[in-house]
């Protein structure tokens, strides 16, 4: 193992699994990054991967609840599109507070991940 693969797996993991633990409170796909970034990690430290299997059936509930009605999906398609032009109105206007594209990019790329994992959810309940 090099230790250049191990540190960019240890920040990949890492980033991963910090982001799912803030959008376990905020709106977004959270356990489902937990679990990319757990799946990252167990790849360079086997020892995490006793956690995989735990946080992949919470992920998979979730995200099969989250498509589990049209109000759900309604819902996380309205959240995905006011994240998306809430990033564009900070990139554009000048004056918001943290204003500019840096912030802006980061809530349409919130918006776009969501948009995202619900497709993936939605197809994988009908194929179920």
């Amino acid at each position: 193992m090099s230790p250049l693969r191990r540190a960019l797996a240890l920040v990949v993991g890492g980033v991963l699994v910090l982001a799912g633990v803030a959008l376990l409170v905020l709106p977004g796909p959270g356990l489902l990054l937990v679990l990319a970034g757990l799946l990252v990690l167990a790849r360079e430290f086997p020892g995490l991967s006793r956690y995989v299997e735990w946080v992949e059936g919470r992920a998979t509930v979730a995200a099969e609840e989250s498509v589990s009605s049209r109000w759900r999906v309604a819902g996380s398609v309205v959240v995905a599109l006011a994240l998306v032009g809430a990033g564009v109105v900070w990139g554009v206007v000048p004056g918001l507070p943290l204003g500019g594209w840096s912030a802006g990019s980061g809530l349409i790329l919130s918006g776009v991940v969501l948009a995202g994992l619900l497709y993936w959810s939605y197809r994988r309940l009908r194929r179920s």
